[in-house]
């Protein structure tokens, strides 16, 4: 267990770090710092919302959600027998990330963003579009402990149907 808090410690850490870079880096420049020509770049944004930039509940409402989920993912790994690094990286990341967001709303009342894939960026249908919200570590850290849970459910999450019949012979 002692490497699932180092691995939630290193993504909140990371988070923050990137974060506060990019405030200082970023938060007042007019254009966004081109890495990859027309695919990459660090563009500042601040976020009052959830993911895609989402306002679905005031603030304060999403602080408490993000520390409820928070709280019932590490009560779930508390409890739960399976120290295998599969089923624990991912919930470590996803607190991890979670954490970092809620110090992001607590200190400052929205989310810092910087990170953003230009994978499209036009009109459709007169519309302006842009595919990619721009995003942050915390985000990514969720992203992937949420498709790794995916990926990996049955592995982690096996049917107890499954499992009794292929003990009855």
């Amino acid at each position: 267990m002692k490497w699932f808090f180092s691995l939630i410690l290193l993504v909140i850490t990371a988070d923050q770090l990137t974060k506060k870079l990019a405030i200082i880096f970023l938060k007042n420049k007019e254009q966004s710092i081109s890495i990859i020509p027309d695919l990459f770049s660090l563009t500042y944004a601040e976020n009052k919302g959830i993911a895609f930039g989402l306002e679905l509940a005031p603030p304060i409402v999403l602080l408490l959600l993000t520390a409820l989920i928070t709280t019932i993912v590490l009560i779930y790994v508390f409890r739960s027998k399976n120290r295998s690094a599969l089923f624990l990286v991912p919930f470590a990341l996803i607190t991890g990330g979670g954490i970092g967001n809620m110090i992001d709303r607590i200190t400052i009342g929205r989310v810092v963003d910087f990170l953003y894939f230009d994978l499209y960026n036009g009109s459709v249908f007169g519309y302006y579009l842009s595919l990619w919200p721009i995003f942050n570590i915390a985000d990514s850290a969720i992203s992937i402990g949420a498709c790794l849970l995916l990926l990996f459910h049955k592995k982690l999450f096996p049917d107890e149907r499954e499992s009794i019949a292929s003990h009855v012979r």
